[in-house]
């Protein structure tokens, strides 16, 4: 791993590896967020999103899924995306120690779809979703869509989704999200393809008050 921000403290236990970005006085909530197929915890739009939840008085965990813990590069294996999914229960489970506010689930692209199979297996396990560039189809299939799991969801979600993202357009992503019977919310980055962290303009900002909204919201 590349070395942590000073505001990041390094994590590494049998339920998680990563860094811990502490909270802005007493924590409202906790948000933990995990990577892409290519990646790891230490991807930009992680670190700028957890520094940002951070900023809004959350404890904010960035890790590694097991698939990355058991090798520092390759894609993850289709037949032990169970072990991903069981990764990010073991990481809900030790974080809720951090807080007795909201629980925010998230992650980027595969791991962010992870995390939306896990919330529909197991409906309770966060009191929000994050989803960074969610993978609504391979490239140019359109006809494969990953959406089955999606009318199972209940937790409030924010997808965010650049408008160039060849793993979905805007609009397949809107349709995509009639399915989820919950609360959504679309934060739409201009210019910005799959990798949000080189979007122009940062967009951890709308999207953490996107969240945060959602949540306090449902709290009501």
């Amino acid at each position: 791993m590349t070395p942590a921000p000073e505001d990041a403290e390094h994590v590494d236990t049998e339920a998680l590896s990563g860094y811990l970005h502490s909270a802005s006085g007493s924590p409202r909530g906790v948000v933990a967020l995990t990577h892409g197929a290519g990646g790891n915890c230490n991807a930009k739009i992680l670190q700028l999103m957890c520094t940002r939840f951070a900023a809004h008085g959350f404890v904010a965990l960035r890790y590694d899924l097991p698939f990355r813990r058991r090798r520092p590069k390759g894609p993850p294996q289709p037949s032990r995306a169970g072990e991903d999914r069981e990764g990010v229960a073991a990481v809900a489970a030790a974080t809720r120690e951090y807080s007795d506010g909201p629980l925010i689930l998230g992650g980027v692209s595969y791991g962010g779809r992870q995390v939306t199979m896990l919330a529909a297996e197991r409906p309770g396990i966060a009191d929000g979703l994050l989803l960074m560039s969610y993978p609504l189809h391979p490239p140019g299939q359109p006809d494969k869509p990953r959406t089955k799991h999606l009318p199972a969801l209940t937790a409030p979600s924010v997808f965010v989704h650049g408008d160039r993202d060849p793993f979905g357009t805007l609009d397949e992503l809107r349709h995509a999200l009639a399915l989820v019977p919950a609360p959504t919310t679309l934060v739409p980055v201009e210019g910005a393809a799959h990798d949000l962290g080189r979007a122009k303009a940062d967009p951890s900002e709308i999207a953490v008050r996107a969240v945060l909204a959602l949540v306090d919201g449902q709290a009501r």
